[in-house]
């Protein structure tokens, strides 16, 4: 089988959340909020604290259960909510129950025949270290926003991962389900070789230059492996 990328990588760094972990912190939302959430203000609540979670990971550095928490609050005094504390922290202690995608575990351990993987999360460490467990594959290391002291998409993040592992943008493949949060970055930092794990939560941004794939099991044939057994 031929392989995709022009030279073989040092490393393939992965997004974790939403990319190989099911990110369904909406769901978790819901669950928590309940009642206390009217349905016809539901789908607009949710939005508002996925752009908060954003904007949230673009100044100084907090702990991943202040981002939820700020998020929620400012969603909340947005549409006229009433916010608790305590709804915030049961939506943090649900995350690290998430299970990785269909497919994700046998891709992973094929690909990891091939080339070191490593994870760079928006998670804390302990958070991060429980759901890359969950993912049931060797990785290199689990690079969190508390390590390094920053969110993606800030640059920062990346450039601690570059320094972290010796290596320059170009001995690196990236993946990750998110443009936004990802290979945007990636991209402007010239990891030339990228990923896109199309998810179906963000718009497909092709002019970013990557290998856009619909299902995990094609993830190890873009490195000239067979594609994993389907389980």
């Amino acid at each position: 089988m031929a392989f995709e990328f022009e030279t073989k990588p040092k490393f393939v760094t992965f997004d974790m959340n939403g990319t190989l972990i099911k990110f369904a912190i909406a769901d978790a939302t819901r669950e928590v909020l309940g009642d206390r959430l009217p349905a016809e203000i539901a789908d607009a609540y949710l939005q508002a604290t996925k752009a908060y979670r954003i904007d949230e990971c673009m100044g100084d550095y907090k702990p991943f259960h202040q981002i939820i928490a700020n998020s929620m609050e400012r969603a909340s005094r947005r549409l006229g909510l009433e916010y608790r504390e305590s709804d915030a922290k049961a939506v943090y202690d649900i995350v690290p129950t998430w299970t990785p995608y269909p497919g994700v575990t046998a891709a992973l351990n094929r690909l990891a025949e091939e080339v070191p993987l490593v994870i760079i999360t928006n998670s804390d460490t302990e958070m991060g270290e429980r759901l890359a467990a969950n993912l049931e594959a060797p990785f290199k290391t689990v690079i969190t926003a508390e390590e390094s002291g920053y969110y993606k998409p800030r640059l920062a993040a990346f450039e601690y991962m570059f320094n972290k592992l010796g290596v320059t943008p170009d001995e690196l493949v990236h993946v990750s389900a998110s443009p936004m949060y990802d290979l945007r970055s990636a991209a402007i930092l010239g990891i030339k070789n990228k990923v896109y794990v199309d998810r179906g939560f963000e718009h497909d941004e092709y002019w970013l230059g990557y290998e856009r794939i619909t299902d995990i099991a094609d993830l190890p044939v873009l490195f000239g492996l067979p594609r994993p057994a389907a389980s």
